[in-house]
This record gives structure tokens, C-alpha cells and sequence, in this order.
């Protein structure tokens, strides 16, 4: 049924005359009569009784209309609430981010876009990753901010990434220690350290790296979290590398200092989306003020 046959329907019945519901809706006097005849033929029973001057409704008309005022009022809605999705008056977008992303990244763009777009409800989680990744398969995510190295890209194949930033690795030293003062280290002077890590099998963690460099981490202190790592490098345990987007949450007792170019690894971080899916108009409306994000501190 084609639902301008209600609205044609709808005026003939306020107006009582085809004539005048044509001149209200622009159409002929004959286009108005065919569109009738054509919902009556769908009902299968006639609408209004022809009179000599003008028309009246039948009892199937009177009943008919009530449900094409209901259906018209139900389109009205469904159009209004698509131009608020759309325009970001309403909606909702859920998003994972990695842990360091929230300490400056992922609050800087969504304090900016809340403010914009309060009525646009934002849901949050934090987790590794590849967990991300595969709640975007799932359909569970809407967007996520992802991070990784070059050569490990391949696990992020079934989702679209979105360039933010690269970020280097700084190493993380008691404010006590002997190489606290240097502008810039290598990571072959670290060699003999004791080192604060996620994970005892150094290739799963940032501390890859010295791997890479040809010597292999003493890892004297396990800690996942990153407050937990954070306290024992400053309580002397040990040192550890830490990604640029997490020096803005470093506590007192802590210094830290770049690695050389040629020594450090660079992590990219992404925002990333589901796919060949359709794109919510929140993750379009949201995706500037993450790029906005990263820009300001890549600056």
C-alpha cells in the first residue's frame, strides 16, 4: 500500500470533497479520486459515499480512518526519531578503547563530543585490544580505539581501521636513578636492569622490544595494571616502557625518558570499525573528535 493513499485519504475526509483535499495536496481532482478508489479497492470496501455535493464517510471509512491516522502519526514518529539519530539528538554508541587510551586520549574526545551531543548516550569499555576486535565481528562495539605494532597488524584484518596516531615507547625510571637526568637512552644501556612487566614471557609485552635489540629482560616484578606498575618502578623494583598516551597519569616518584629513534617502537593507534557495515551516524559524529584528540596530543 502506498502510504500516500492515507495521506490523500485523510485530507478528503476533513475536507469532505475531493475537489478541495486536491487543492490542499497539490494533486488533480482525478489524481485524488484514483488514489481513493485504489484504497478502497486494498480494503476492499468503499470509503465515502458520493453525494451530489461532495462526499461522507462510511461506517468502513470511519473505521479505516482512525487506523491511517495511527499509522500516519506512527511514520511521523519513526521519521522524527531518524532526524534525531541522524543529527545526533539522540542515539547511542558503544565503544572499547585500550587501557592507556584513558588517560588522555579517549576522555579528551568524549568530554568534547558529550558537550556537543549530550542527548547521544555514550557507553564505554575497557579492554585489550583484540577482545575489541572481535566484540566488533560480534556486533557488540559500534567503534573501538585499537593500538598496535606494524608487524602485528594482521590481527586487525576483519575490522576497518582509522589512522590516529603513532605514539613511541619511553622508559619508566625511579626519580632516583642513575640514568633519571639523560634526555635520551638506548635500550642495549638497560641490559642488566631488573625490569616491571605484564606478563613473564617478555614477547607478549611492550618490553618486546629488548628482545629485538638482542638480549633478553630480567623481569623481577609481574604487575598487569598499570597504577600497579607505576608504583614499582617508583618504589625501585625496577624500570619499564611505557606508551606516550599514558605519561600524562604518571605519578610523582617517576621520571621519563625517550629512547633513541632507531631503538624505540612506535605503536599505531586506530579507531576501528566493523567492516562493510553501516556506519551509525554517532561513530561518523564521534570519529572527528577522536581524530581532534589525537591531534592535540600528538601536539
Amino acid at each position: 500500500m502506498d502510504t500516500a493513499w492515507l495521506e490523500v485519504f485523510r485530507s478528503v475526509a476533513r475536507h469532505g470533497s475531493f475537489t478541495a483535499a486536491a487543492a490542499e495536496l497539490g494533486y488533480t481532482q482525478s489524481a485524488v479520486s484514483r488514489q481513493v478508489s485504489a484504497l478502497e479497492a486494498e480494503f476492499g470496501a468503499p470509503l465515502f459515499d458520493r453525494l451530489p455535493r461532495g462526499v461522507r464517510l462510511t461506517d468502513a471509512g470511519r473505521t479505516a480512518l482512525s487506523h491511517a491516522g495511527a499509522a500516519l502519526e506512527r511514520l511521523d514518529a519513526a521519521r522524527r526519531d531518524l532526524a534525531a539519530l541522524q543529527g545526533l539528538a539522540a542515539g547511542r554508541l558503544r565503544f572499547g578503547a585500550f587501557a592507556t587510551a584513558g588517560a588522555a586520549l579517549v576522555p579528551l574526545a568524549v568530554a568534547a563530543f558529550r558537550a556537543d551531543h549530550p542527548d547521544v548516550e555514550v557507553c564505554h569499555t575497557e579492554g585489550y585490544s583484540r577482545d575489541h576486535v572481535s566484540a566488533l565481528q560480534a556486533g557488540d562495539l559500534d567503534l573501538a580505539v585499537v593500538s598496535g605494532y606494524a608487524d602485528r597488524l594482521g590481527a586487525f584484518d576483519p575490522v576497518e581501521l582509522i589512522h590516529l596516531l603513532d605514539e613511541p615507547v619511553l622508559v619508566a625510571l625511579p626519580i632516583g636513578h642513575r640514568l633519571a637526568r639523560r634526555r635520551t637512552l638506548r635500550l642495549a644501556e638497560l641490559m642488566d636492569e631488573p625490569w616491571v612487566a605484564g606478563s613473564t614471557d617478555a614477547g607478549e609485552t611492550l618490553i618486546s622490544a629488548c628482545l629485538r635489540e638482542g638480549f633478553r629482560p630480567r623481569i623481577d616484578i609481574v604487575a598487569r595494571e598499570w597504577i600497579a606498575k607505576f608504583g614499582f618502578v617508583a618504589a625501585g623494583f625496577g624500570i619499564t616502557l611505557v606508551p606516550a598516551l599514558a605519561a600524562g597519569a604518571l605519578p610523582p616518584g617517576l621520571v621519563l625518558v625517550a629512547l633513541r629513534t632507531e631503538d624505540a617502537p612506535v605503536r599505531s593507534v586506530y579507531a576501528a570499525v566493523p567492516r562493510g557495515a553501516a556506519r551509525p551516524a554517532a561513530v561518523s559524529g564521534f570519529l572527528p573528535y577522536l581524530r581532534r584528540a589525537a591531534r592535540r596530543h600528538a601536539g
